[in-house]
């Protein structure tokens, strides 16, 4: 079990705030960050690897991180962390990224050849593509067989094929090291397969905490579907109004009548859902 009981003052995303976090996780579990950006989600990963200072109390199954006056070293927390950016040796080939955590060779060979970049072992990191360099960096972390593999964003610059392929290589990992994961996350569709629970984050408190499906499945009564976004313009064909909306990547299109229409306004949050195939708008 990792309890955590943290407090911090930060410079949010609209003012100063507390950043104060209460919880326990199970050791070898998946667990999903979620939250506006500003909400502390970075903050906290850091103070769990030891990077930032923080009152309060931390510990990791029997071992105290922190409490009191006592920080526990960064280097002596058996933690992995994968940044969004690679942070990778640009002198070293994969291979010596891989043994300079560690002298183990076997091991090094075993997480190359899951991640499949075994035959890019003697390759240096700017003769790589992003989404090789991100496996590369994953399998760095896992060099010391970590207690508590901590992710920030990992996969947000890369392309949605190589997304899927490397979430299934995270899953991999995480279920052959029965390490215990965190990882922050914009994509429900991300949590969704590879979270067990989402912890959400707003203003530095926790306002939502559940199995995955309890959290990000929102629909109610007999609604099929139900997404988040932008309303990004309105264009009149006929009598009729088309609603633009952007949710995350894609672009879709609602119909509207003029009733319908008048709620509504450019920039606005919207609720894109269906019942029986019909989609509906409605103000978030």
């Amino acid at each position: 079990m990792i309890e955590i009981n943290i407090e911090k003052k930060l410079h949010g995303s609209q003012s100063e705030m507390n950043l104060n976090v209460c919880l326990e996780i199970e050791e070898g579990s998946f667990v999903a960050l979620s939250g506006e950006s500003g909400s502390g989600k970075t903050t906290l990963l850091r103070i769990l690897a030891g990077l930032e200072s923080a009152k309060g109390f931390i510990k990791m199954g029997e071992e105290i991180w922190q409490e009191g006056d006592f920080v526990k070293e960064t280097q002596k927390r058996q933690i992995g962390f994968v940044f969004q950016e690679y942070a990778l040796f640009e002198n070293m080939s994969v291979l010596q990224n891989l043994l300079f955590v560690s002298q183990d060779k076997e091991l090094a060979s075993h997480l190359l050849e899951i991640t499949d970049l075994i035959q890019l072992k003697d390759r240096l990191p700017n003769t790589l593509s992003g989404g090789q360099k991100q496996r590369v960096s994953l399998c760095r972390a896992m060099m010391n067989r970590p207690k508590l593999l901590l992710m920030d964003e990992p996969l947000s610059a890369l392309d949605m094929e190589m997304r899927n392929r490397l979430q299934k290589e995270i899953l991999l990992l995480h279920k052959e090291f029965k390490t215990t994961t965190i990882f922050v996350s914009h994509d429900p569709s991300e949590m969704y397969k590879l979270a067990e629970r989402v912890i959400v984050l707003n203003q530095g408190k926790i306002i939502k905490d559940g199995r995955v499906k309890e959290i990000l499945r929102q629909t109610q009564g007999s609604q099929k579907f139900s997404f988040r976004g932008e309303l990004l313009d309105i264009i009149q064909a006929d009598v009729i109004f088309i609603a633009v909306v952007s949710i995350g990547q894609q672009i879709v299109e609602v119909v509207l009548d003029e009733s319908e229409m008048k709620k509504f306004k450019v920039g606005d949050e919207v609720q894109v859902s269906t019942k029986a195939f019909a989609p509906t708008l409605s103000l978030v």
